[in-house]
């Protein structure tokens, strides 16, 4: 897949979901997520309109799924 598509930060947060990823707790526009399952990695989504593509990559890399995986849990919420 090539390029990022256009998601919104709830639309992460279900595709994170999908792979093990639960709310933790909020702060103002920024989910913190914790993986239910070990390892218990911590990660912030800012709950925008619009994420951008930068954060986007870092989230693919924070988690470890990768660009091919994450654009393929975002297609299918």
């Amino acid at each position: 897949m090539n390029g990022w598509p256009v998601v919104s930060g709830r639309e992460v947060i279900k595709a994170l979901a999908e792979v093990g990823y639960e709310p933790s707790h909020q702060k103002g526009s920024h989910v913190v997520l914790r993986r239910a399952r070990p390892p218990h990695r911590r990660l912030t989504v800012p709950e925008h309109h619009e994420i951008a593509k930068g954060t986007l990559a870092a989230i693919a890399r924070e988690t470890g799924l990768g660009p091919d995986r994450l654009k393929h849990l975002l297609a299918t919420v």
